[in-house]
């Protein structure tokens, strides 16, 4: 015969596998950014860069999406599309951020194979249900009115094609200046701290419809 102690821990067990399993409490919306070193913070202190811009205005503004970067230097649009699938399993984003190309172009990277990439990093996105913001960049008069001309139109196909929202050029008003040295760390490449609230003016424009 059991003991009063031991009907009691049974009867707490039983009671414990009839409750409804508890919901999770849900995640909040997250905005994904896959980019090179432009949003990685290359050179900078940290929470200096864009991305880290970007949350701090979102939290001033008390709204709910928070941010994951998952920028890394040296990206390709390649590199970007083979770490999106994992990236999109593990954090469920509500919109995806794209800063890729710019290393395609420094390493001469055929201009065919980074449009597919970019195209196919949007599909994937999509596909698992987020909206996508594609960021474009500009590549310097030394490369050739040809090859300037096709790669800034890249970013403009792969919008217009997959019907998504496009930053045209990410350094607009620090790039493009007639001062633009002093907008840049001594390679030339990477903005200054400076430039970064500008360069987050142009992608919270961008961004704002898509929250």
């Amino acid at each position: 015969m059991m003991r009063r102690r031991d009907c009691l821990l049974t009867a707490c067990h039983c009671s414990l596998w009839a409750l409804p399993a508890m919901a999770a409490a849900p995640k909040a919306p997250l905005i994904l950014v896959v980019g090179d070193s432009i949003s990685a913070e290359y050179g900078l202190a940290r929470g200096q860069g864009w991305v880290a811009l970007l949350a701090q205005r979102l939290t001033e503004k008390k709204l709910t999406q928070q941010v994951q970067n998952a920028s890394i230097s040296g990206d390709t649009t390649s590199g970007g599309l083979a770490r999106l699938p994992a990236l999109l399993q593990q954090y469920r984003p509500t919109v995806v951020i794209i800063e890729l190309g710019g290393n395609d172009a420094l390493r001469g990277l055929p201009l065919a194979n980074s449009r597919a990439n970019l195209k196919a990093m949007v599909q994937a996105s999509k596909s698992a249900g987020a909206k996508v913001l594609l960021l474009g960049m500009q590549v310097p008069p030394n490369y050739g009115a040809s090859y300037q001309r096709e790669f800034s139109a890249m970013f403009e196909q792969v919008a217009r094609e997959e019907r998504t929202r496009l930053v045209p050029f990410l350094l607009k008003g620090i790039g493009d200046q007639a001062d633009a040295q002093a907008w840049f760390q001594p390679d030339r490449i990477h903005p200054l701290a400076r430039a970064h609230p500008l360069m987050l003016e142009l992608v919270w424009q961008g961004l704002k419809p898509l929250l």
